[in-house]
Parts: structure tokens; sequence; C-alpha cells
């Protein structure tokens, strides 16, 4: 039985991409046990106060007619254990429990995919390497993942819908809103192309600035490598190439076509930490020769045979007790050697300065704050959550898992807040998820 409803009334209780669905999945075994065991008054699961709200006031009938309002609308709902969830995402940190869809969901399972990423004001040559390199991919049979952005984005995208082929956009709204409103003329001709819409956001959200950070990790998961095309020091894309190594991505970027450029300074800053050149369409099929790592990750990966649209109930059951138990104990682990590092990485940071990584910035659209500027520090305009982080951060450098125990904040959030922080350049991020202010 599909538990996609079970999945999805776990996210209106603990909220879309919060990492508290997994701290639960640590416990239960199956989303609908999960679902059973809290909604028991005797549940011994420790809830905040707007959690144990939530499960009193949300029932799972809520759950069931968003699903049936989505099929209206012509719009998937997928569930992570269901078999047409796209299997590169099963293993990142905290990947979406629910994903809205419109289109062909299965073009991203088994198969080699390659999330592209650059700036929306770029050059002429960062446009025509991006509209090149993704068109002979997709004719090679490659899968484009973009964020359907201007500029780089879109022209990744295009130069695969327009061969036929299909290409994937990860939105930060729902999949229904007309947003870019200067792409949304070009959404016909990528699900005609066996393309498809995603996100982990409910139909009707519109594009919040919040959003943008949070899609990033699906964008870099989704792609079995990340090519960042063109990029300034401060542009997003350094962001999702970021999460794109830390899921252990192999990362292209494009060669400069100006070493003295702002323009190019990302790509520079990239290549000197270790990314690939990309120098042509054969440094990505290098990297997908067959038997290699790449090419063994695609074959072992599950093909969704389901049809191109939509079809409710239509998934293919999987294992979902040894997918979910998995997850949960590598997040566990991993959670654990975060906070152990973190207290060493505090005690060097005592006997030598650390040196500071350059202040990122998104590159998205509200993700609106559409330029490649930041703000000077202003705490005064500061208040709420982000005015409890300066004052913590004040005393000196803070390793973020500290940061969060001091705060009892919740991981996830506290990386969506200091990433809006940094855009602001108020705080700074150093090596080994340390945080200072500016």
């Amino acid at each position: 039985m599909d538990e996609t409803r079970f999945w999805l009334w776990l996210t209106m209780v603990f909220g879309t991409g919060s990492r508290r669905i997994w701290e639960a999945m640590c416990i239960y075994e199956t989303a609908k046990e999960a679902y059973a065991a809290l909604s028991d008054p005797d549940c011994f699961m420790k809830l905040s106060d707007p959690e144990k709200r939530g499960v009193s006031l949300i029932p799972l009938s809520r759950a069931e007619q968003l699903i049936r309002e989505c099929e209206k609308l012509g719009i998937g709902v997928v569930g992570y254990s269901s078999g047409s969830y796209p299997p590169q995402l099963r293993y990142i940190m905290n990947p979406p429990a629910v994903l809205f869809y419109k289109g062909n969901i299965g073009c991203l399972s088994g198969t080699r995919t390659v999330t592209a990423v650059g700036t929306r004001n770029a050059s002429d040559y960062g446009m025509t390497a991006a509209a090149r390199i993704c068109g002979e991919l997709a004719a090679k049979g490659f899968v484009i993942v973009s964020g359907f952005a201007v500029g780089i984005d879109i022209a990744s995208s295009l130069a695969a819908a327009q061969r036929g082929r299909p290409t994937a956009c990860v939105l930060g709204c729902g999949v229904d809103y007309n947003y870019p409103k200067e792409n949304f003329r070009h959404r016909d001709t990528i699900l005609n192309a066996g393309g498809v819409f995603v996100s982990e956001y409910p139909p009707g959200t519109s594009p919040g600035r919040g959003n943008f950070p949070q899609r990033n990790r699906i964008l870099a998961g989704l792609g079995r490598t990340a090519v960042v095309f063109e990029a300034s020091e401060k542009s997003g894309s350094l962001i999702t190439a970021h999460l794109a190594l830390e899921q252990g991505r192999t990362i292209f970027s494009l060669p400069p076509a100006d070493i003295f450029s702002e323009s190019w300074t990302g790509n520079r800053r990239l290549l000197r930490e270790g990314a690939e050149p990309l120098l042509g369409t054969e440094s990505i099929l290098d990297l997908f020769y067959i038997g290699g790592s790449a090419d063994k990750e695609v074959r072992a990966a599950p093909v969704y045979y389901g049809v191109s649209r939509f079809t409710a109930g239509s998934d293919v059951p999987v294992s979902e007790d040894s997918i979910v138990l998995q997850l949960a104990s590598r997040m566990v682990k991993k959670e654990k050697n975060d906070r152990t590092a973190g207290k060493k990485r505090e005690k060097k940071s005592e006997k030598r300065p650390v040196t500071a990584l350059p202040a990122k910035d998104t590159d998205t659209g509200a993700e609106a704050a559409a330029d490649d500027t930041v703000n000077e520090p202003d705490l005064s305009s500061l208040e709420g959550v982000q005015l409890r982080i300066a004052r913590a951060l004040s005393s000196g450098t803070l390793h973020a898992d500290i940061l969060a125990q001091k705060l009892e904040m919740d991981a996830g959030e506290l990386f969506m807040e200091l990433t809006e922080m940094e855009l602001s350049g108020i705080v700074r991020s150093l090596p080994g998820k340390l945080y200072e202010l500016i």
C-alpha cells in the first residue's frame, strides 16, 4: 500500500524540509508506524508545543485531501518510500520526505544526470558553453537538472528540451506557480520533451527567499555530478556546488573566459580548490566511463517504468524498512561525527587563526535580491532568531552544531538563517562548519 499520505502528514506536522521528520524515522521503521505512534497521546518521542498542536489538529484526511486536489491539477505526489522517488535523493542528508511533480518523474531514475548551475547574468561565452555542452550531453542520453532560473539554468534545460530530450527543473515554489515569469512560457516545451518540474513545496507555495537555499540540496542531489558554468564569488551556484561536494559528487567548473573578470571569480575559486576543469562534453563522459563508480551507481539504481505523467497509486513498492533505517543510521552517525569534529576544530581555532572562506550569496530570484551585491552588516536591523544568533556569535567563532545547541534550534532551520545572514553580510562561514560575525 502506498504510504505517500503518511509522509505528507509528517511534513504537515514538522514542516517542509524539517530534519525532525528523520529524527522520528530514527525511532519508527515506516511512515505509517510514525503516524500511528505520534498520534498516540502516550507517544514517547519528545515533541515541541507547535508539533503537538500539529499532531492534534492535522488529521490524516487532510493529507489525503491534498493528494486528491493535486490529482485534479495534474500534479503527482511521491513519498520517500515510493518506487518513483528519485533514487539518488534517498541517501543525501535530510532528503525531502515528499516531492510534488508535474511531468515525467521517471526520467530521473536509472539514468545519468547532470546538475547545471550558473549566474542569471551570464556572458555570451557562459551561455554558449552551457547550451552546447548540455545539448550534446542530452543527445547522448544524459538528463540535465537545473533550477529553472533565467540565464544559465534555462539555457541548459532548453538545450535538452529543444532536442526532444527530458530535463528536470527543481523549483523553490509550488510546481503550479508562475515563477520566474520570464521562463514560464518554456514549461510546455520541457513537459512535451518528457521533462519534469519538481518541488518539495505543495501547490500554491510562493517563491519565498528562504525556499531557495533549502531547494539547493535537492538540486545538488538529483545530479550525479554538478557543473558550474559561470559564477561570481557571491553566486548561489557555489552553495549548490558545495552541497553536491558534501553529497560525494564530482564538481566541474568551466575555465574562465577572462581570469581578471569578477564574473568568473567563483569558477576560479572552484578550480583552485580542486574542481575538475570542464573542457568539453568529453569531461563528463569520462566520469561515466563503463565500469567506473558513476556508471555503477547509475546501473545499480532502480528504473521506474511508470507512465510519463503522474498516475496516482502506480508507484512500484520498495523495501522501505531497509531504506529508512540505513538513512537514519547514516544521519545519526554523521551528526555525532560532526559534533566530535566540531569540538576538535574549536580547540584548534583557539591556537591559531582560521582562514575565512569568502562569504557566499545566493543567485536566486526571490531569489530576487537579484544582483551579486551584499549589504553592509547592520545588526540594529536584526530581530528574532537572527538577533539571537548574532548575540551568540558576538563572543567569538562557533561551530554550527554548538550554535544550534546553545540556541536550542533545529540544525536545518539554523542553516537557513545563517545562509540568509551570509547574504546580508552579517556572518561569515569558516572551514569546518564554523561561523563568525563579520
